[in-house]
Protein backbone atom coordinates (compact mmCIF):
# COMPACT_ATOMS: atom_id res chain seq x y z
CA UNK A 1 0.00 0.00 0.00
CA UNK A 2 1.35 3.11 -1.09
CA UNK A 3 0.33 6.76 0.42
CA UNK A 4 1.09 10.15 -1.60
CA UNK A 5 1.00 12.99 -0.33
CA UNK A 6 0.35 16.46 -2.01
CA UNK A 7 1.39 19.88 -0.96
CA UNK A 8 -1.93 22.34 -0.73
CA UNK A 9 -2.07 24.58 -4.00
CA UNK A 10 0.69 22.74 -5.71
CA UNK A 11 -1.61 21.77 -8.90
CA UNK A 12 -2.35 25.56 -8.80
CA UNK A 13 1.28 26.59 -8.44
CA UNK A 14 2.20 24.11 -11.68
CA UNK A 15 -1.02 25.37 -13.75
CA UNK A 16 -0.03 29.29 -13.18
CA UNK A 17 3.91 27.95 -14.12
CA UNK A 18 2.42 26.52 -17.42
CA UNK A 19 -0.11 29.43 -18.04
CA UNK A 20 1.38 32.05 -19.86
CA UNK A 21 1.22 35.62 -19.08
CA UNK A 22 -1.18 37.86 -20.92
CA UNK A 23 0.90 40.54 -22.87
CA UNK A 24 0.06 44.16 -21.26
CA UNK A 25 -0.64 46.84 -23.22
CA UNK A 26 2.73 48.15 -22.39
CA UNK A 27 4.24 45.43 -24.35
CA UNK A 28 1.65 45.97 -26.97
CA UNK A 29 2.25 49.32 -27.98
CA UNK A 30 6.17 49.63 -27.28
CA UNK A 31 6.11 46.73 -30.41
CA UNK A 32 3.52 48.53 -31.94
CA UNK A 33 5.41 51.95 -31.88
CA UNK A 34 9.30 50.45 -32.12
CA UNK A 35 8.49 47.55 -34.29
CA UNK A 36 5.71 47.21 -36.56
CA UNK A 37 5.80 51.13 -37.50
CA UNK A 38 9.25 51.58 -38.24
CA UNK A 39 8.89 48.16 -40.51
CA UNK A 40 5.59 49.40 -42.30
CA UNK A 41 7.96 52.16 -43.19
CA UNK A 42 11.00 50.72 -44.46
CA UNK A 43 9.09 48.28 -46.32
CA UNK A 44 6.38 51.44 -47.98
CA UNK A 45 9.58 53.58 -48.55
CA UNK A 46 12.53 51.45 -48.99
CA UNK A 47 11.32 47.88 -50.23
CA UNK A 48 8.23 48.97 -52.49
CA UNK A 49 10.08 51.19 -54.78
CA UNK A 50 12.85 48.74 -55.40
CA UNK A 51 9.94 46.08 -56.44
CA UNK A 52 8.42 49.00 -58.25
CA UNK A 53 11.98 50.13 -60.12
CA UNK A 54 12.62 46.30 -60.86
CA UNK A 55 9.45 46.05 -62.23
CA UNK A 56 9.90 49.04 -64.23
CA UNK A 57 13.09 47.95 -65.61
CA UNK A 58 11.03 44.95 -67.48
CA UNK A 59 8.51 46.94 -69.43
CA UNK A 60 9.23 49.50 -72.44
CA UNK A 61 8.11 52.53 -70.39
CA UNK A 62 8.93 55.96 -71.73
CA UNK A 63 8.09 58.04 -68.38
CA UNK A 64 5.76 60.71 -69.79
CA UNK A 65 2.82 58.07 -70.74
CA UNK A 66 0.95 55.31 -68.59
CA UNK A 67 1.01 53.14 -71.09
CA UNK A 68 3.86 50.31 -70.89
CA UNK A 69 4.24 46.76 -72.22
CA UNK A 70 5.84 43.94 -70.60
CA UNK A 71 9.52 43.32 -72.56
CA UNK A 72 11.22 40.88 -70.03
CA UNK A 73 14.89 40.39 -70.37
CA UNK A 74 15.35 42.52 -73.10
CA UNK A 75 16.06 45.70 -71.53
CA UNK A 76 19.13 43.49 -69.83
CA UNK A 77 19.89 41.97 -72.81
CA UNK A 78 20.30 45.53 -74.51
CA UNK A 79 22.33 46.83 -71.98
CA UNK A 80 25.31 44.60 -72.21
CA UNK A 81 25.26 45.13 -75.77
CA UNK A 82 25.35 49.04 -75.41
CA UNK A 83 29.11 50.01 -75.71
CA UNK A 84 28.37 53.11 -74.06
CA UNK A 85 26.90 51.74 -70.53
CA UNK A 86 29.77 49.34 -70.59
CA UNK A 87 32.37 52.07 -70.94
CA UNK A 88 30.20 53.95 -67.61
CA UNK A 89 30.54 50.13 -65.80
CA UNK A 90 34.37 50.09 -66.34
CA UNK A 91 34.60 53.97 -65.10
CA UNK A 92 32.66 52.86 -62.05
CA UNK A 93 34.31 50.32 -61.61
CA UNK A 94 37.90 52.11 -61.66
CA UNK A 95 36.40 55.05 -59.46
CA UNK A 96 36.01 52.58 -56.94
CA UNK A 97 38.86 50.76 -56.37
CA UNK A 98 41.19 53.99 -56.76
CA UNK A 99 38.71 56.79 -54.98
CA UNK A 100 38.12 54.97 -51.69
CA UNK A 101 41.58 53.44 -51.41
CA UNK A 102 43.65 56.99 -51.43
CA UNK A 103 41.08 58.54 -50.02
CA UNK A 104 41.25 56.19 -46.35
CA UNK A 105 45.24 56.45 -46.99
CA UNK A 106 45.45 59.87 -47.06
CA UNK A 107 42.95 60.43 -44.30
CA UNK A 108 44.92 57.89 -42.08
CA UNK A 109 48.22 59.49 -42.57
CA UNK A 110 46.75 62.62 -41.55
CA UNK A 111 44.77 61.45 -38.74
CA UNK A 112 47.96 59.64 -36.82
CA UNK A 113 49.77 61.97 -37.19
CA UNK A 114 47.85 64.73 -35.45
CA UNK A 115 47.02 62.26 -32.52
CA UNK A 116 49.49 60.33 -31.99
CA UNK A 117 52.60 62.06 -34.27
CA UNK A 118 53.96 64.66 -31.83
CA UNK A 119 56.76 63.83 -29.57
CA UNK A 120 58.28 60.77 -28.79
CA UNK A 121 58.58 61.37 -25.03
CA UNK A 122 56.39 62.04 -22.32
CA UNK A 123 52.33 61.32 -23.05
CA UNK A 124 51.61 60.40 -26.68
CA UNK A 125 49.89 63.19 -28.23
CA UNK A 126 49.74 64.35 -31.99
CA UNK A 127 51.30 67.35 -33.19
CA UNK A 128 51.10 70.91 -32.52
CA UNK A 129 47.91 72.57 -33.33
CA UNK A 130 46.20 69.59 -34.22
CA UNK A 131 42.67 70.97 -33.88
CA UNK A 132 43.29 73.51 -36.39
CA UNK A 133 44.44 70.97 -39.05
CA UNK A 134 41.76 69.35 -38.27
CA UNK A 135 39.16 72.15 -38.89
CA UNK A 136 41.13 72.99 -42.09
CA UNK A 137 41.02 68.97 -43.25
CA UNK A 138 37.43 69.37 -42.77
CA UNK A 139 36.30 72.32 -44.54
CA UNK A 140 36.22 70.83 -47.81
CA UNK A 141 33.15 68.54 -46.79
CA UNK A 142 31.24 71.63 -45.68
CA UNK A 143 31.12 72.64 -49.43
CA UNK A 144 28.28 71.38 -51.62
CA UNK A 145 29.28 68.67 -53.93
CA UNK A 146 27.90 70.19 -56.92
CA UNK A 147 30.06 73.62 -55.87
CA UNK A 148 33.17 71.91 -55.33
CA UNK A 149 32.47 70.37 -59.12
CA UNK A 150 31.83 74.04 -60.28
CA UNK A 151 35.20 75.65 -58.30
CA UNK A 152 37.56 72.87 -59.28
CA UNK A 153 35.91 72.90 -63.57
CA UNK A 154 36.81 76.75 -63.18
CA UNK A 155 40.44 75.78 -61.51
CA UNK A 156 41.11 73.16 -64.04
CA UNK A 157 40.26 75.81 -67.13
CA UNK A 158 42.46 75.74 -69.95
CA UNK A 159 42.46 79.34 -70.66
CA UNK A 160 41.96 81.55 -67.35
CA UNK A 161 42.20 78.59 -65.07
CA UNK A 162 44.30 78.54 -61.40
CA UNK A 163 46.06 75.61 -61.46
CA UNK A 164 47.66 76.14 -65.77
CA UNK A 165 48.65 79.43 -64.19
CA UNK A 166 50.40 78.11 -61.72
CA UNK A 167 52.56 76.00 -63.41
CA UNK A 168 53.06 78.39 -66.07
CA UNK A 169 53.89 81.16 -63.04
CA UNK A 170 56.73 78.87 -61.94
CA UNK A 171 58.07 78.14 -65.46
CA UNK A 172 56.47 74.90 -67.01
CA UNK A 173 54.99 76.76 -70.42
CA UNK A 174 54.19 73.00 -71.41
CA UNK A 175 51.02 73.31 -69.05
CA UNK A 176 49.27 76.92 -71.01
CA UNK A 177 46.09 76.55 -72.19
CA UNK A 178 46.44 72.56 -71.27
CA UNK A 179 42.76 71.08 -70.94
CA UNK A 180 42.89 68.68 -68.08
CA UNK A 181 39.22 67.57 -68.18
CA UNK A 182 39.45 67.38 -71.95
CA UNK A 183 42.46 65.03 -72.45
CA UNK A 184 42.56 61.28 -72.05
CA UNK A 185 45.56 60.47 -70.20
CA UNK A 186 44.58 63.29 -67.34
CA UNK A 187 40.64 63.72 -67.47
CA UNK A 188 39.63 60.88 -65.11
CA UNK A 189 42.97 61.08 -62.81
CA UNK A 190 41.87 65.12 -62.50
CA UNK A 191 37.97 63.79 -61.77
CA UNK A 192 38.81 61.79 -59.59
CA UNK A 193 41.64 64.24 -57.15
CA UNK A 194 37.95 66.34 -57.10
CA UNK A 195 36.56 63.56 -55.17
CA UNK A 196 39.37 62.23 -53.42
CA UNK A 197 39.99 66.24 -51.97
CA UNK A 198 36.39 66.58 -50.99
CA UNK A 199 36.39 63.30 -48.88
CA UNK A 200 39.37 63.78 -47.29
CA UNK A 201 38.48 66.01 -44.42
CA UNK A 202 35.20 64.30 -43.39
CA UNK A 203 37.23 60.38 -43.29
CA UNK A 204 40.35 62.71 -40.95
CA UNK A 205 38.04 63.61 -38.45
CA UNK A 206 36.25 60.07 -38.40
CA UNK A 207 39.73 58.35 -37.78
CA UNK A 208 40.63 61.24 -35.47
CA UNK A 209 37.78 59.93 -33.48
CA UNK A 210 38.22 56.04 -33.91
CA UNK A 211 42.28 55.89 -33.17
CA UNK A 212 41.43 58.50 -29.79
CA UNK A 213 39.16 55.68 -28.72
CA UNK A 214 42.16 53.04 -28.91
CA UNK A 215 43.46 51.86 -25.19
CA UNK A 216 46.13 54.70 -24.35
CA UNK A 217 48.32 51.26 -22.81
CA UNK A 218 48.90 49.15 -26.05
CA UNK A 219 50.48 52.66 -27.37
CA UNK A 220 52.89 53.00 -24.32
CA UNK A 221 53.60 49.32 -24.51
CA UNK A 222 54.66 49.52 -28.07
CA UNK A 223 56.91 52.84 -27.14
CA UNK A 224 58.36 50.67 -24.35
CA UNK A 225 59.12 47.91 -26.34
CA UNK A 226 61.14 49.87 -29.21
CA UNK A 227 58.31 50.17 -31.94
CA UNK A 228 58.72 53.35 -33.99
CA UNK A 229 55.93 55.84 -34.87
CA UNK A 230 55.68 54.20 -38.40
CA UNK A 231 55.46 50.26 -36.75
CA UNK A 232 53.13 51.67 -33.75
CA UNK A 233 50.62 52.86 -36.58
CA UNK A 234 50.78 49.85 -38.63
CA UNK A 235 50.97 47.41 -35.76
CA UNK A 236 48.69 48.84 -33.13
CA UNK A 237 46.47 52.00 -34.52
CA UNK A 238 45.12 50.80 -37.57
CA UNK A 239 44.18 47.25 -36.72
CA UNK A 240 42.61 48.38 -33.52
CA UNK A 241 40.64 50.74 -36.04
CA UNK A 242 39.63 48.37 -38.90
CA UNK A 243 35.61 48.21 -38.12
CA UNK A 244 35.85 52.13 -39.20
CA UNK A 245 38.21 51.75 -42.28
CA UNK A 246 35.80 49.06 -43.49
CA UNK A 247 32.88 51.63 -42.78
CA UNK A 248 34.56 54.13 -43.99
CA UNK A 249 35.88 51.86 -47.43
CA UNK A 250 32.52 51.17 -48.15
CA UNK A 251 31.12 54.26 -48.32
CA UNK A 252 33.42 55.85 -50.20
CA UNK A 253 32.90 52.97 -52.74
CA UNK A 254 29.24 53.85 -52.96
CA UNK A 255 30.12 57.69 -53.40
CA UNK A 256 32.33 56.73 -55.83
CA UNK A 257 30.08 54.09 -58.01
CA UNK A 258 27.84 56.97 -58.04
CA UNK A 259 29.71 60.00 -58.32
CA UNK A 260 26.80 62.41 -60.61
CA UNK A 261 27.30 65.37 -59.24
CA UNK A 262 31.04 65.65 -59.50
CA UNK A 263 31.02 64.23 -63.14
CA UNK A 264 28.11 66.30 -64.18
CA UNK A 265 29.42 69.36 -62.54
CA UNK A 266 33.18 69.52 -64.19
CA UNK A 267 32.42 67.18 -67.54
CA UNK A 268 28.52 67.30 -68.41
CA UNK A 269 29.20 65.24 -71.76
CA UNK A 270 30.92 62.32 -70.30
CA UNK A 271 34.44 63.82 -71.33
CA UNK A 272 36.91 62.98 -73.98
CA UNK A 273 35.56 59.89 -75.24
CA UNK A 274 33.31 58.86 -72.73
CA UNK A 275 36.28 58.95 -70.31
CA UNK A 276 34.95 59.94 -67.19
CA UNK A 277 31.02 58.61 -68.14
CA UNK A 278 29.56 57.54 -65.16
CA UNK A 279 26.56 54.86 -64.98
CA UNK A 280 23.99 57.25 -63.39
CA UNK A 281 24.95 60.13 -66.12
CA UNK A 282 24.31 57.44 -68.82
CA UNK A 283 21.27 56.56 -66.55
CA UNK A 284 19.97 60.61 -66.76
CA UNK A 285 20.59 60.99 -70.42
CA UNK A 286 19.00 57.71 -71.27
CA UNK A 287 15.24 58.80 -69.27
CA UNK A 288 15.45 62.82 -69.26
CA UNK A 289 16.68 63.14 -72.67
CA UNK A 290 15.65 59.95 -74.79
CA UNK A 291 12.21 59.45 -72.88
CA UNK A 292 13.81 55.59 -72.38
CA UNK A 293 12.67 55.37 -68.42
CA UNK A 294 12.11 51.46 -68.30
CA UNK A 295 15.34 50.92 -70.03
CA UNK A 296 17.33 54.03 -67.92
CA UNK A 297 15.95 52.02 -64.72
CA UNK A 298 17.49 48.34 -65.46
CA UNK A 299 20.31 50.27 -65.96
CA UNK A 300 19.26 51.62 -62.32
CA UNK A 301 18.64 47.88 -61.08
CA UNK A 302 22.21 47.17 -62.34
CA UNK A 303 23.79 50.14 -60.44
CA UNK A 304 21.98 49.11 -57.29
CA UNK A 305 23.50 45.22 -58.40
CA UNK A 306 27.24 45.76 -58.26
CA UNK A 307 26.88 48.50 -55.26
CA UNK A 308 25.55 46.16 -53.22
CA UNK A 309 28.24 43.38 -54.88
CA UNK A 310 30.70 45.85 -54.07
CA UNK A 311 29.58 45.95 -50.30
CA UNK A 312 29.64 42.09 -50.06
CA UNK A 313 33.15 42.43 -51.43
CA UNK A 314 34.27 44.61 -49.13
CA UNK A 315 32.82 42.27 -46.23
CA UNK A 316 33.66 39.48 -47.43
CA UNK A 317 37.91 40.07 -48.04
CA UNK A 318 37.51 41.39 -44.13
CA UNK A 319 36.23 38.52 -42.99
CA UNK A 320 38.26 36.54 -44.40
CA UNK A 321 41.22 38.81 -43.26
CA UNK A 322 41.14 38.24 -39.68
CA UNK A 323 38.11 41.60 -39.41
CA UNK A 324 35.95 41.36 -37.05
CA UNK A 325 37.63 39.52 -33.89
CA UNK A 326 38.17 42.11 -31.69
CA UNK A 327 39.95 39.42 -29.60
CA UNK A 328 42.30 38.59 -31.89
CA UNK A 329 42.87 41.70 -33.29
CA UNK A 330 44.00 43.12 -29.77
CA UNK A 331 46.67 40.34 -29.29
CA UNK A 332 48.04 40.95 -32.58
CA UNK A 333 48.45 44.81 -31.84
CA UNK A 334 49.90 44.00 -28.66
CA UNK A 335 51.90 41.14 -29.56
CA UNK A 336 53.42 42.23 -33.23
CA UNK A 337 55.39 45.68 -32.28
CA UNK A 338 57.68 43.57 -29.94
CA UNK A 339 60.97 43.35 -31.38
CA UNK A 340 62.49 41.05 -28.89
CA UNK A 341 59.72 38.73 -27.86
CA UNK A 342 59.18 40.96 -24.98
CA UNK A 343 55.37 40.33 -23.69
CA UNK A 344 53.43 43.09 -23.82
CA UNK A 345 52.17 42.43 -20.39
CA UNK A 346 54.95 42.65 -18.94
CA UNK A 347 55.87 45.91 -20.68
CA UNK A 348 52.89 47.26 -19.87
CA UNK A 349 53.55 46.29 -15.80
CA UNK A 350 56.70 49.53 -15.05
CA UNK A 351 53.35 51.96 -16.46
CA UNK A 352 50.89 50.28 -13.86
CA UNK A 353 53.37 50.17 -11.12
CA UNK A 354 54.41 53.94 -11.91
CA UNK A 355 50.58 54.99 -12.05
CA UNK A 356 50.03 52.81 -8.18
CA UNK A 357 53.24 54.31 -7.06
Amino acid sequence: MTSTTTTPGGGATAAARRRRPRPSWNRISFMLVFLVLPLAIFVIFVVSPFVQALYYSLTDWTGFSPNMNFVGLSNFVKLFHDTTFLKALRNNALLALVVPFVTIVVALVIAIVVTVGGPSRGTIRGIRGAGFYRVVSFFPYCVPAIVIGLIWAQVYDPAAGLLNGFLTGIGLSGFENFAWLGVVATAMPASMWVIIWSFIGFYTVLFVAAIKGVPSELLEAARIDGAGRFRTAISVTVPMIRDNVQTAYIYLGIAALDAFVYMQAMNPGGGPDNTTLTMSQELFTVAFRKGQFGYATAMGVVLAAVTLLFAALVFTVNRLTGGGDDTGRAKRATAAPAPAAAAPSAAAAPIQRGVSG
